[in-house]
């Protein structure tokens, strides 16, 4: 069986025409903008995303040279979007997963944070689908139907209304260990829940498309880091990976048991497929390959190719610390008002610092989620799967291990998300039978050990944690 897989991303939507050994027959890429706005929000064209999947998934199967029998879906997760369901037709952009004027939604609603997190297993952030969801109709008034563009896409795609159960997970209206929609949720967001879409399991089969060439059956869906998890083969408890995108996402699988952290990180599903549930904790660094973006707008880097010559070029950051929070800071601080900050810049600072110091401000804040994660699961991690288009850094995974103080195993394919709506595909489409037998994992392309001693990761981190510290609270810093 031969399976269009769609990772529909914030920066491009990558198609991948993949066989039933897991082989990469085509890829395909399309690019997509997410555009800032005068009052401090994100936003993308909803036609922009359509076109993207479509032209993306369309070369992909004219390269591949045979039709495909099953589609699957990943998606941005957190993005949402008015639209009519009667005509299919967007009324209005998209709101990014980075935009953050619902934090007004927010603060209105503190009262009820902890509640909200008990039964959602999301701690309350404008990050999440709800509040965005509640600001923008606030803002666009009655009329339409509001969802995650995961449901738009399918809508068109099929005809049907549903969202994957994992995507529902990070909305904050749904009952995570019911996996249903939570009526006093939905009560505090102003939210009908009859006016959202009905939550399917991730090897579900929606319908049937004929948008890219001979119908064929859509299933194997997921929220994009759900999929990763998947793709990158970590299918029991314990198992953990970070994908290094325009954000950096760490998920750590916790089985069938959904806890609620004690460290600021969020629970949710990490799939329902073939009579299995799987729950995960995870925690986001917003600004990652964007931080990159970043430092090549300000003339530190001339390409992103560029970041292990420059970095690399000096011994360490020369006391520089960068907190590379461009949209704000998530777990465990969920910050969404925070901004960027460089610490330490002396006459000896050179551009190569503040680059060297980026990068380990990415990798420091992956480093305290691991942490978090790892009291959690009541034992630590003993190596982490990374993906995506930073980890082709040398720079960027060895600071990860001399961080972690744990090997990083860099995935053989920048392709995990992909994959991993693939493997869901094939399990939905009853090529196989388990999502084990579905999974098809290559070893990994690299392994990075850590060469840096504990007490001198230790220093690092505290160091990082203090600015942050500085950053958020500056009295109690201070005190």
């Amino acid at each position: 069986m031969t399976i269009l897989a769609i990772d529909q991303g914030t920066s491009a939507t990558k198609a991948l025409v993949v066989a039933d050994d897991g082989e990469i027959l085509a890829v395909a890429e399309s690019p997509v903008a997410a555009l800032p706005t005068a009052e401090g929000g994100i936003e993308q064209d909803p036609e922009q995303l359509w076109t993207s999947v479509l032209e993306a998934g369309r070369r992909a199967v004219t390269a591949a040279g045979r039709p495909v029998a099953a589609v699957g879906l990943a998606n941005q997760g957190e993005t949402v979007m008015v639209w009519d369901p009667a005509s299919g037709a967007p009324l209005g952009p998209a709101l990014s997963w980075q935009d953050r004027r619902a934090a007004t939604v927010c603060r209105e609603l503190a009262g009820q944070a902890a509640a909200l997190t008990a039964l959602t297993g999301l701690p309350l952030d404008p990050y999440f689908a709800a509040p965005k969801m509640a600001w923008l109709r606030r803002r666009h008034g009655p009329g339409g139907v509001i969802t995650t563009t995961d449901t738009w896409l399918l809508h068109r795609l099929t005809g049907a209304f549903v969202t994957d159960v994992t995507t529902a997970s990070r909305t904050l209206l749904l009952d995570l260990d019911r996996r249903a929609w939570s009526a006093p949720a939905c009560a505090a967001f102003g939210i009908d829940p009859d006016d959202l879409p009905r939550v399917v399991g991730c090897a579900e089969p929606v319908g049937e498309t004929a948008a890219f060439g001979a119908p064929a059956v859509v299933t194997g869906l997921a929220v994009d880091q759900q999929a990763a998890l998947v793709g990158e083969g970590c299918l029991e408890a314990g198992d953990a990976k970070c994908t290094y995108g325009t954000g950096a996402f760490l998920l750590a699988n916790t089985g069938p048991r959904a806890p609620r952290s004690s460290g600021g990180l969020a629970t949710s599903v990490a799939w329902e497929a073939g009579g299995e549930v799987a729950y995960c904790l995870d925690g986001q660094v917003y600004t990652a390959g964007e931080a990159l973006a970043w430092l090549r707008r300000w003339g530190l880097l001339s390409e992103a190719t560029d970041l292990d010559r420059v970095g690399g070029s000096v011994p360490d950051t020369g006391g520089v610390v960068v907190i590379p929070a461009l949209c704000g800071l998530g777990a465990p601080w969920w910050r969404p008002d925070a901004l960027a900050r460089i610490d330490g810049i002396g006459l000896g600072t050179e551009p190569a610092h503040v680059v060297r110091a980026t990068v380990e401000g990415i990798a420091a804040q992956v480093a305290l989620l691991v942490r978090a994660a790892a009291a959690d699961l009541g034992r630590p991690l003993t190596h982490l799967k990374v993906d995506g288009g930073l980890t082709r850094s040398t720079l960027m995974a060895q600071t990860q291990a001399d961080l972690l103080q744990i090997p990083v195993e860099v995935a053989a394919s920048a392709h995990a998300t992909a994959l991993g709506v693939a493997a869901l595909a094939r399990l939905g489409a009853g090529r196989v039978s388990s999502l084990a037998e579905a999974v098809r994992p290559a070893p990994p392309v690299a392994v990075y050990q850590p060469r840096i001693a504990a007490a001198a990761a230790a220093e690092r981190l505290e160091r990082f944690a203090a600015a942050v510290d500085r950053l958020v609270d500056p009295g109690r810093a201070e005190a």
